[in-house]
């Protein structure tokens, strides 16, 4: 088999829909029927069956799509490294990050610019209560996101940050004074947590329950970074931040408490799987490579 017939195969494999496939793939559905016959063909068996309704692998094609989909992906990364190490690619690639946060991956970002002299890197901003919104709209090709990310749409790429979490309260906050909290505090507090927000994410800073199973109360939704910063300081609430906020938002009215039995976030870069190119694979390998090199 073509490696662009494997790729249509797994690409299949893993939509179960011809329109889709093609329209992920930017081929016709003619196009994608035309190569699973070929393949199917070639290995003297049926790979899909398929009804009015719905797409399916045999057992033999469950049995191909095991075997294809590491070879595959082994030979993508070494095209990609191949053409990152040799700084071939070139072009523009928009990167998303919340406000300062691109501060945290500077490394990659000057690995990346100094091995792709001819890319144009541009920075927007993505607000924390919709982190998905620019990345589905395509106003961004890259964002750096902390993790869960559960979506099928979207491929997550290296982690390539950590950080504890705090509580950020207003001044006068009743925790303001205290060295840590746990979990079990948030039992008695309203939180800021959008509606938007997919529940995987929105755990990560803010659970639904205390350990003890009292639920955490959730307060207004806001839409900015900024509309979060005003209610807490206002004392209209508490959330769930990184440690990162604390270095890069010390207002006055603000206070940032250690959840001390809270697991560490983790950062992530995060795109869309059916518009990955070789500018993001190049910003990837720069990633795992900065991280390898600082060992951190």
């Amino acid at each position: 088999m073509e490696l662009r017939d494997i790729e249509i195969f797994l690409a299949l494999a893993k939509e179960l829909h011809f329109g889709r496939t093609a329209e992920r793939l930017h081929i016709t559905t003619a196009r994608v029927s035309q190569s699973i016959r070929k393949a199917e063909r070639r290995v003297g068996g049926r790979l899909f069956e398929r009804n009015s309704r719905n797409v399916w692998l045999t057992a033999l094609g469950e049995q191909l799509r095991q075997d294809l989909s590491v070879g595959y992906r082994q030979i993508t990364e070494g095209i990609a490294k191949a053409r990152a190490a040799a700084g071939t690619v070139s072009g523009a690639l928009t990167l998303g990050t919340m406000g300062p946060m691109a501060h945290t991956i500077k490394p990659i970002l000057g690995l990346f610019a100094s091995s792709h002299p001819n890319v144009k890197l541009r920075h927007r901003e993505v607000q924390p209560p919709a982190p998905l919104e620019l990345l589905r709209s395509g106003d961004i090709d890259v964002a750096l996101l902390w993790l869960p990310v559960h979506e099928p749409d979207l491929t997550v790429g290296p982690v390539v940050h950590a950080s504890d979490v705090l509580l950020m309260v207003s001044a006068g906050h009743p925790y303001a004074q205290r060295e840590s909290i746990c979990v079990e505090d948030l039992g008695d507090h309203c939180a800021f947590l959008p509606g938007r927000l997919p529940t995987s994410m929105q755990a990560a800073f803010q659970p639904f329950h205390t350990p003890s199973g009292r639920p955490i109360p959730r307060g207004p939704q806001p839409s900015t970074w900024h509309e979060i910063l005003g209610l807490v300081t206002a004392g209209q609430g508490v959330v769930g931040v990184a440690q990162d906020a604390a270095l890069f938002y010390p207002w006055p009215g603000l206070a940032f408490i250690p959840i001390r039995d809270m697991p560490p976030v983790r950062w992530a870069l995060v795109w869309r799987t059916a518009d990955e190119s070789p500018l993001i694979r190049a910003l990837s390998y720069a990633a795992t490579t900065a991280h390898r090199s600082t060992g951190s």
